[in-house]
């Protein structure tokens, strides 16, 4: 047997601490801030939203916080995720670099959102919690919370993107078959819904709208809380068991990344896979370059203003400091649906400006050329957010044939496309567009960011 199936046979390899990056920065996190008085965060400020397990992870500044056992118990069924090199792509595209990929497709969901969907079930039944509202913008949050509210007895019900509602039915009915209710939004069960809807009837939605609408009707109950699945701290926190893998992965095949590349819509499945090694390199130890693809139809790394914004359209959260394109800003109908988001989060912000990673943004059609390429040379199908991470791999890798060198590039596929099939069927029948957004629009929302009173 080799080494790489023992490892993933060997149940102690499930990290049991994840790691979190706050320990480490050179320089803190701009603390998120009360909306009307515009100070620090407290406790009671969040109470709202989330039980204290998941408030204190929040803020926390430990470097490593346990997985309760529960938690391990489940990520059982499908971690460690595999890490494979791709060798038929190396060949395929000629090059000298060695590429390797980790697969978080393997998970129920098909992605990597139950990482942070099973602890945020888990903390809210411990807190007594009966039900759970979130957004969802492809689908693969929406459905991983499903996921793990079946396995907590915990109701769910999901706002997703309109547009993505009606690209991606079978992601709906992945929802519902976990015993979830999904609800196309701007809908008109909120009053943050309603008041989009009397403006533009047939809105395509976005996930601002979908998260106001989702925590419009948590903080309305008390046996109700919000799941957020990208963006904070605590989420990307969880996420960080991808990393923590690959490293103990990367070190059996005896070798390390030189570059690491991973798409970024809301910023989970980049900080999952980056952090840990980001974190060693704060540490001391090996410098690795680092590039997060964005969708050029939705380019907060590279276009957004660093900014305190809402986290929401209706303005219902609190403000953080993040690289934004304005919260009334609406992207096109792309179909990578889980990249469509105004934000990036504040961790994966904060890195940006202190200049540890680079950015980069695609358009939809080269990403999914990418996607093709990968499918044909692997096996794997690519979810349309992921194509972007694979075209930033492939780039990077063409990049090392062309200066005749070799370097490692390690990226994360965040998930299979197996739901994503009519964006591939338009794809071939040369119906997919690359999407522009409106100029006019993003200065608007950007005019619209709020003011901040002086220090």
């Amino acid at each position: 047997m080799s080494d790489s199936i023992k490892y993933l046979l060997d149940e102690s390899k499930i990290p049991k601490f994840w790691y979190n990056i706050a320990a480490d920065l050179p320089v803190p996190l701009p603390p998120a801030l009360h909306p009307g008085t515009q100070q620090p965060l407290g406790p009671d400020d969040l109470a709202p939203l989330f039980p204290l397990s998941l408030i204190q992870q929040e803020v926390s500044t430990e470097r490593e916080i346990e997985i309760p056992e529960p938690v391990r118990e489940i990520y059982r069924q499908w971690r460690p995720a595999p890490l494979f090199r791709a060798r038929r792509l190396e060949r395929v595209l000629d090059t000298p670099a060695k590429i390797y990929y980790k697969y978080e497709g393997v998970s129920p969901a098909g992605s990597h959102k139950p990482n942070t969907a099973v602890p945020q079930a888990f903390y809210n039944k411990e807190a007594g919690i009966k039900k759970l509202t979130t957004e969802t913008g492809a689908g693969q949050w929406g459905s991983s919370l499903a996921f793990a509210g079946a396995l907590f007895g915990i109701d769910v019900q999901v706002f997703m993107v309109r547009v993505s509602y009606d690209q991606k039915p079978y992601r709906r009915a992945l929802m519902e078959t976990y015993g979830a209710r999904c609800i196309a939004s701007p809908s008109n069960e909120t009053q943050s819904g309603r008041t989009i809807l009397a403006q533009r009837a047939d809105h395509p939605g976005s996930l601002g709208i979908a998260i106001s609408e989702a925590v419009e009707l948590a903080a309305q109950r008390d046996d109700t809380k919000y799941a957020l699945g990208s963006v904070l701290n605590h989420v990307l926190l969880h996420q960080t068991v991808v990393g923590i893998e690959a490293m103990q992965q990367m070190e059996m095949a005896g070798d390390y990344p030189d570059v690491i590349v991973a798409c970024t819509g809301g910023g989970s499945n980049f900080g999952g896979i980056v952090f840990p090694f980001l974190g060693a390199q704060l540490r001391g130890g090996k410098k690795v370059r680092i590039v997060a693809i964005e969708p050029s139809a939705c380019p907060s790394l590279t276009r957004g203003k660093y900014a305190y914004d809402f986290g929401d359209t209706a303005h219902l959260t609190p403000l953080t400091k993040m690289h934004t394109l304005g919260s009334t800003f609406t992207p096109p109908g792309f179909h990578a649906g889980g990249l469509r988001y105004h934000g990036m989060a504040p961790l994966v912000s904060h890195i940006k400006e202190l200049g540890l990673i680079e950015a980069r943004a695609y358009h939809q059609i080269a990403c999914f050329e990418a996607g093709v390429q990968f499918a044909r040379a692997e096996g794997i199908l690519p979810a349309p957010e992921a194509n972007h991470a694979v075209r930033g791999a492939i780039d990077e890798a063409l990049k090392c044939k062309q200066e005749g060198v070799s370097r490692t590039i390690l990226f994360n596929l965040c998930g299979h496309g197996h739901f994503d099939m009519q964006a591939y069927i338009d794809y071939f029948g040369g119906k997919l567009k690359d999407l522009d957004y409106d100029e006019s629009e993003l200065a608007m929302a950007l005019a619209g960011l709020p003011s901040m009173r002086a220090a």
